[in-house]
């Protein structure tokens, strides 16, 4: 695969999102499961991890810490900050103090000296933004951390953050089914030189394929169960969407998961895709995107089929989306 560049760091464009093994989508595997997972990678050529103090409110940094200690050198490691579990509960927090504190917690779950790239999880609607990245600034000169990201923000947020310090990466959810980046994010993050980092590239779990009845299919805890696109109603109008994209994937000789991330790989030099899953076979089945070509004429088909106008329901509930800093299509 072809390198791409992340400020300082040179990775294979299909990272791994590693939240799925602790987090949100029902019950994780065993820490021992998600040891050879994250091992497997590894040997297949993985070397951009991503999690976050939040996933199983810090289980997931510590599972990357046991499971990849001694093996440090191998890959670029991203963490975030700025949202984490406070008594059982999500809570978004941007106050400097907080933040140092996270990152503290998070090297020691790591067993890490330092943090190659630290993401603000959330814009705190509370704090100025410019003090939180001043905070994240102040654990780059301490040398916690070694570059900044922010995480579901707006284009004027990007630029706000960067005139205070130059921010590497940003991550946003993208996909064929996600396309809220496109009103003005990716264009911020070309602007500055920073590194998109897509996460959901395969609309979670949607463009694989396999996920035919969300109602029946996904256990309890799971966060799609709560989200629009996967109400009964709007599922079965959106899986409509997936005859043609399965004539297009066996067209081209990939995989529906392949094609996914091929569409987006393909769409943007600059992006990176992070997909999270828990099944080796389909771990590998990923990787292999990043050796799909797409012309222009099979990019605009796969445009033109599933976007923000074909796909059925908002990607978040109204008390999720008034969180998020992140540009909405308008409605209608």
């Amino acid at each position: 695969m072809q390198k791409r560049q992340v400020g300082p760091f040179s990775v294979n464009p299909v990272g791994l999102g590693c939240m799925n093994l602790s987090h949100a989508y029902g019950q994780p595997p065993g820490a021992e499961e998600g040891a050879r997972l994250l091992h497997r990678a590894l040997d297949l050529g993985v070397d951009f991890f991503d999690t976050a103090a939040l996933y199983g409110f810090g289980a997931n940094e510590t599972l990357l810490g046991q499971a990849l200690k001694g093996l440090r050198q191998r890959f670029t490691l991203a963490s975030k900050c700025g949202m984490t579990g406070v008594d059982g509960k999500r809570v978004i927090d941007g106050r400097p103090a907080t933040l140092k504190a996270t990152c503290e917690a998070a090297l020691q779950r790591l067993q890490t000296e330092v943090i190659d790239l630290y993401y603000l999880h959330r814009r705190d609607f509370n704090v100025p933004i410019e003090d939180s990245v001043g905070a994240l600034a102040d654990l780059v000169s301490a040398g916690k951390i070694r570059t900044i990201g922010l995480s579901e923000v707006s284009a004027a947020t990007i630029r706000q953050a960067h005139a205070v310090h130059p921010i590497t990466a940003v991550q946003s959810e993208y996909s064929l089914w996600s396309r809220e980046a496109e009103i003005g994010v990716i264009d911020a993050c070309r602007e500055i030189g920073a590194a998109f980092v897509a996460f959901s590239p395969l609309a979670r779990g949607f463009l694989c394929g396999e996920l035919t009845d969300p109602a029946s299919q996904l256990t309890g805890g799971d966060i799609r169960l709560a989200m629009p696109r996967f109400a009964p109603d709007n599922y079965a109008r959106n899986l409509a969407l997936l005859d043609g994209y399965r004539a297009m994937a066996g067209e081209i000789g990939c995989s529906p998961a392949q094609l996914a991330l091929a569409w987006l790989l393909n769409k943007q030099p600059e992006m990176l895709a992070i997909p999270g899953t828990r099944s080796p076979a389909h771990l590998e089945d990923n990787l292999g995107a990043a050796n799909v070509p797409l012309s222009a004429g099979q990019i605009a088909r796969l445009d033109a089929l599933i976007n923000e106008k074909t796909v059925v329901g908002p990607r978040y509930n109204a008390a999720t989306q008034k969180e998020i800093d992140t540009e909405q299509f308008a409605a209608g």
